[in-house]
């Protein structure tokens, strides 16, 4: 099958839309600590958008209406988040005295040191998550997951239930286990998963879109409902560039724009019918 040079356009178009959500609340909250550049500010959007062609170009997905657009927004957040988290935690080399939580893999707290100790370790890692996401999809294919609401709910938890577990595993031996946190990851994905359910009959599409969103919600919360206080893993260390705090403001606009998009997406999708696929609100 050809690719469709416009369709490949608009898949990374979506991603650098994903991308650049993620860049900006990334930025907003750290670069009062780490300084800004254009750079570091661009990495995530490039990522979303190569993260948005490969998975174009795998799955030929047809991006012409907005539930397709909403959908492939939050599969695109997720493969950006895993890409770039991935490189972070078990790739990149970095001083980490600047963090109060380690951001290379840690067990109990202490950074496994060694590149290809920890790229062993990570690949196995990801082979089992993706492995969770694929058995699913497969056992899908001739079950009916989307018969009740509460299978619906159960299965899109459980890209939040990995999430909390990773989570939990980085931050908990440093900062101690916080019921609350470790819970709304699994309840956030499953409400975001029945939601888009409406809009896809694929499991896979469904939890992956259901974390991307989950994501995206509990760090705008994160971040913009408590501005002053650090992420975690700068809890506790100086402000080392306050100018920050004055230029990080007109990228809200840009990040509030996305949002509206993204609620319009939203709309749209459900005021049009949807012929073949499964309501379960």
């Amino acid at each position: 099958m050809n690719i469709d040079a416009s369709q490949l356009g608009l898949a990374c178009g979506v991603g650098l839309l994903s991308g650049l959500h993620v860049s900006t609340w990334g930025m907003y909250k750290d670069a009062i600590h780490e300084g800004f550049s254009w750079l570091r500010y661009s990495r995530s959007a490039i990522v979303g958008a190569v993260m948005g062609a490969i998975a174009y170009v795998i799955a030929r997905p047809s991006l012409t209406g907005p539930a397709a657009l909403v959908l492939f927004f939050g599969v695109t957040y997720v493969l950006e988040r895993g890409a770039v988290e991935f490189w972070k935690t078990f790739l990149r080399n970095e001083d980490q005295r600047k963090y109060f939580i380690p951001m290379q893999f840690a067990v109990f707290g202490r950074v496994v040191e060694g590149k290809g100790k920890r790229l062993v370790i990570g690949a196995i890692l990801a082979g089992a998550v993706i492995g969770v996401f694929l058995g699913f999809h497969r056992y899908a294919a001739g079950n009916p997951l989307f018969a009740s609401v509460s299978v619906v709910l159960a299965v899109a938890s459980v890209s939040g239930w990995i999430s909390a577990f990773l989570g939990a595993w980085k931050d908990a031996p440093v900062e101690g286990f916080e019921t609350l946190k470790f819970f709304r990851s699994p309840l956030w994905a499953a409400f975001w998963g029945a939601l888009l359910a409406n809009l896809s009959t694929s499991v896979l599409v469904v939890m992956m879109g259901g974390l991307g969103f989950t994501i995206a919600t509990l760090e705008t919360y994160k971040t913009f409902f408590f501005p002053s206080k650090p992420r975690g893993k700068f809890a506790g260390k100086p402000v080392l560039f306050p100018d920050m705090l004055r230029r990080r403001k007109p990228f809200v606009l840009l990040f509030a724009t996305i949002w509206a998009l993204i609620v319009v997406g939203f709309v749209l999708a459900f005021m049009r019918p949807h012929h073949g696929l499964i309501s379960i609100l």
